[in-house]
């Protein structure tokens, strides 16, 4: 099995100016992804490492929950 395969991921969002911004949180390992997608659709992902702060960090930012798939929708382009 893949390390790191039974991890559940969180997942968080917020909107600015009519820019999304989606994170995707590994909670053991503090790595993850953010997706930036502007108002004209088109997004950009970027590799990221948190520190043990980060849940603190998101929600002093207003970052609220997110569901996996609508992560993974933009994710995939799907949307």
């Amino acid at each position: 099995m893949a390390k790191g395969s039974n991890i559940v991921h969180q997942y968080f969002k917020k909107e600015i100016e009519g820019v999304k911004i989606l994170v995707k949180v590994n909670p053991i390992l503090y790595t993850g992804s953010e997706i930036t997608v502007d108002a004209e659709g088109h997004a950009e992902l970027r590799e990221l490492e948190f520190d043990e702060g980060i849940f603190e960090d998101l929600k002093a930012d207003e970052f609220e929950e997110a569901s996996p798939l609508e992560f993974n929708l933009y994710l995939n382009g799907l949307v």
